[in-house]
């Protein structure tokens, strides 16, 4: 561990938290542009480091890469496009930003005959100045985007933009092979002879990608615009309740079921159901038969949408080593209840309160336990009336890195408990269906229990108590110290009760 004055035992296996340290705080109000075949985006970062909130994100669609094939040049619109986004993002940047803007190029601007005459103007007319990345170097940012996001994953990572697919192999956490392609779907729009001679080159070139990235049948990362628009719709086809696409899940089966339900109705009522850009869905049809080939290929075991990319990747660049281990659920939840609990550090002392309750749990659901002790005064602010709801809202909307939507949804529900008995009535009861009865249960308990200890708030190491729980016997006790004994009225022995009766164990009270 690395906390200094504090043991390995105190803070447990997620470390001391790392958000204060100066290495962190360099990466606070991080600002970068992202200059792609298709758009040009500022994102500036803020909030925990390793799993940072977005405190602007701006996106101008420029299409720089439109009609390359054929010119061998920028679009011109786009490049005056291009230059009045940068220059707007350099003002801005200048107002909120630590540090000056990092500034990346792909596919289109490395590729274009006047690209470097681009992005001396650029330098010339902003001060900013453009580092064009070859298609190696943008697999391997995106790969570290996508490890912000899951730390030690093994997968394939597809990058798509305008003008080009990206593959990089990721196994532990390391990076492995990258390779890149002309399969932007703006290039594909350009490739001679057709439906017929646009598919021939789609074959060709993912055959030659399956033979240089070999066997990769572990997870597929999908990153870029056109994936997260497939995704969108994809939710719509399956009527699926969270509309969140970091971490949705897919399979190869349901990427063609898409690509039928995109033939079946018309774009333009699709493009607005599914709040899709006129533009991005002129190039689905394109981008979805060379998402099909990928996975057909590929045959990996599921695939994920990663929220998260070439400008996370770059943020990710910047992180010391000890910080790029850390858990990003647990670093982002410790930020936010530093900044917005009402007592920060008494998560901590819940946590410990709470965890003889859980005595089978593995670390993947301790970890979900812990980072519900974490929020659970966030949303204090919230009317009594609404407390519920906000919490549940958080869970499963905020930007927390690291989280299937099944744990969202566990979160959310168990954060719901924390300030409501019941949740039947709430308006978010299609969610419950992407858990299991077991995880209902176990999320109730949870809320449960912080609402209960709670009741026993003091100070942030406050001597709260401890449960004792055997499963098999179905017993439950609770040995009270005397310091906390006028804590104990009548409403906090009513929200015990209700603990004990959701795990269906008989109650017993003990006064130290």
């Amino acid at each position: 561990m690395d906390g200094t004055g504090d043991s390995a035992q105190d803070w447990g296996p997620f470390g001391r938290p790392l958000f204060d340290d100066a290495a962190a705080r360099k990466l606070s109000r991080v600002g970068v542009v992202d200059v792609g075949s298709n758009s040009v985006r500022l994102v500036v970062f803020d909030g925990a480091a390793r799993s940072p909130a977005y405190f602007y994100n701006e996106k101008i669609m420029c299409t720089l890469g439109a009609g390359l094939s054929e010119t061998g040049h920028l679009n011109p619109e786009g490049r005056v496009r291009a230059l009045n986004a940068i220059r707007r993002f350099q003002d801005i940047a200048a107002n909120i930003c630590h540090e000056p803007l990092t500034a990346v190029a792909t596919a289109a601007v490395r590729e274009a005959k006047d690209g470097p005459d681009f992005c001396a103007e650029v330098l010339r007319e902003t001060g900013l100045d453009i580092h064009v990345i070859d298609g190696q170097e943008e697999a391997r940012l995106s790969a570290q985007g996508v490890l912000l996001g899951w730390p030690g994953s093994y997968g394939l990572v597809c990058d798509i933009g305008g003008s080009s697919m990206e593959l990089a192999e990721m196994s532990d956490g390391e990076i492995g092979k990258r390779v890149t392609s002309q399969l932007g779907p703006l290039k594909l729009r350009d490739v001679a002879g057709g439906v017929e001679g646009r598919r021939a080159y789609i074959h060709k070139s993912l055959d030659e990608l399956q033979a240089y990235m070999g066997d990769q049948q572990n997870r597929l990362f999908l990153v870029g615009g056109s994936w997260r628009a497939i995704a969108r719709i994809d939710m719509e086809r399956r009527n699926y309740p969270l509309r969140v696409l970091h971490e949705y899940r897919m399979d190869t089966d349901d990427i063609r079921k898409t690509a039928a339900y995109i033939q079946a109705y018309n774009p333009e009522e699709l493009r607005q159901r599914c709040g899709v850009s006129a533009l991005r869905m002129s190039l689905i049809p394109m981008a979805i038969e060379v998402l099909i080939g990928v996975a057909e290929r590929f045959e990996p075991h599921d695939i994920a949408i990663s929220s998260y990319g070439i400008r996370e990747g770059m943020l990710y660049e910047q992180m010391p080593k000890k910080l790029r281990k850390r858990d990003p659920l647990i670093e982002a939840c410790r930020f936010a209840e530093n900044k917005d609990a009402r007592l920060p550090g008494f998560g901590k002392s819940l946590f410990s309160f709470v965890t003889p309750l859980f005595p089978n749990a593995d670390p993947v659901r301790m970890r979900l336990v812990k980072a519900a002790c974490l929020l659970h005064d966030v949303s204090w602010r919230a009317h009594s009336d609404y407390r519920a709801e906000t919490c549940f809202d958080y869970a499963t909307r905020a930007n927390l890195g690291g989280l299937s939507h099944n744990e969202r949804v566990f979160l959310g529900l168990a954060l719901l408990h924390r300030y409501r008995n019941k949740r039947e009535g709430t308006r978010f009861a299609d969610m419950f269906s992407l858990l299991t009865d077991k995880e209902l249960h176990e999320a109730e308990v949870l809320g449960k229990a912080m609402r209960f200890g709670a009741m026993l708030w003091m100070k942030k190491d406050a001597e709260m108590g401890q449960f004792a729980y055997d499963p098999a016997a179905k017993s439950l006790e609770l040995t009270l110290p005397a310091s906390a004994s006028s804590l104990y009225g009548e409403v906090a022995a009513a929200r015990l009760e209700s603990l004990a009766n959701a795990m269906k164990a008989d109650l017993t009270l003990i006064s130290a």
